[in-house]
């Protein structure tokens, strides 16, 4: 579940409007129209509401594409960092969010685990979560505000459009602004009440729809663009709309059932477990026992599992329906207290709400 439940949205933009400080470490305000995001104390010029998200760690901005105002400095708001974590942090962002080893972390004469724990207790995420971050977050800034090569680079806090670009490829497969249209996944990022996500369509179908907080959500990029043999471009496409209008239905509880067209590749095995996620009924679960049975494996409980963990199209395709055989939630990609809310709002019809 989250860290702690969060304010509603009227009163956390009330809070932001104002200025007021004493919200300072219960949220954090993004605004879409200049990608960064700031404590509610920030006194830069406020902007309208439906230009603003609210996150609850510095972890969630980052991965939703945003970065830190450099008027408030978010990633501050407690203090300074210790000299070997402002270190690490400036490592991350020259070498442009490049993964580093335990190895390398030693070589600088720092433990991983205690910078797993520091960035883990101060950004609500991992070391290796905020490298990804980095990547992921810079890619998505592109993605959200349509700018161009250059504009895009210097928005995302890179003083060098090589930078950018080895960020932007390290996602998608390739460099932006090179991958040709035709037969290309087309991306998207959609705010929804449990957190950003990146969609994707090619060929007028839905591949693509994942919390941008996933753990594996770098890999699942990569096997899909691998499977598909299509690269990554930022764009529009009607199903995109098309898309998050049923999304915004469903988060309401008005719909059951998606009516996108879906490609969803990958080994036989993974694409009979997927169709039978398709059948599970809203509001219902089934055990990895019972889907073993029906793809016709009753004791592969556990490739089951697997299958289920390599879907690439949540919600749409149901994963979070598929739970332990005593009734336990058992595991989800974008994380278990994302699987209790959809198993709630499935269950109740109660709309979720962006605190939620």
């Amino acid at each position: 579940m989250p860290l702690r439940p969060l304010p509603s949205a009227r009163t956390m933009y009330a809070a932001f409007a104002r200025g007021d400080a004493s919200y300072d470490g219960v949220f954090l305000t993004g605004v879409r129209t200049t990608g960064i995001f700031c404590r509610p104390s920030c006194r830069a010029k406020k902007p309208r509401p439906e230009n603003v998200s609210f996150f609850q760690t510095p972890g969630e901005a980052l991965f939703a594409g945003y970065r830190a105002c450099k008027r408030c400095r978010p990633l501050l708001a407690a203090g300074s960092h210790p000299g070997w974590a402002a270190r690490l942090l400036r490592t991350v962002d020259e070498r442009a969010g490049a993964r580093l080893t335990d190895k390398e972390l030693k070589a600088m004469q720092i433990d991983p685990a205690r910078a797993r724990r520091y960035f883990q207790e101060r950004f609500g995420m991992t070391f290796q979560a905020y490298s990804r971050s980095r990547r992921l977050g810079a890619a998505l800034s592109q993605l959200r505000l349509g700018l161009t090569l250059d504009d895009a680079a210097a928005d995302s806090g890179y003083e060098s459009l090589s930078g950018f670009r080895d960020a932007f490829s390290k996602v998608f497969g390739a460099p932006p602004g090179k991958a040709e249209r035709a037969g290309a996944i087309v991306v998207g990022y959609l705010d929804t009440p449990l957190g950003p996500m990146i969609s994707g369509t090619r060929g007028g179908k839905l591949c693509l729809l994942e919390f941008t907080t996933r753990r594996m959500i770098e890999a699942q990029l990569e096997t899909l663009r691998r499977r598909l043999r299509a690269a990554f471009v930022p764009g529009e496409d009607p199903l995109l709309q098309r898309l998050e209008s049923e999304l915004r239905e469903y988060f309401a509880g008005r719909r059951e059932a998606f009516t996108l067209p879906l490609e969803a590749p990958g080994t036989p095995f993974e694409e009979k477990v997927w169709a039978e996620l398709l059948k599970i009924p809203h509001g219902e679960t089934r055990s990895y026992e019972d889907l073993a049975r029906a793809v016709g494996t009753p004791k592969a409980s556990r490739a089951v599992g697997r299958a289920n963990g390599m879907n690439r199209i949540a919600i749409v395709i149901p994963c979070h329906r598929v739970v332990n055989k005593g009734g336990q939630l058992g595991g989800y990609g974008g994380g278990l207290w994302r699987k209790h809310a959809l198993l709630h709002l499935e269950r109740t019809g109660q709309p979720l709400s962006a605190s939620a």
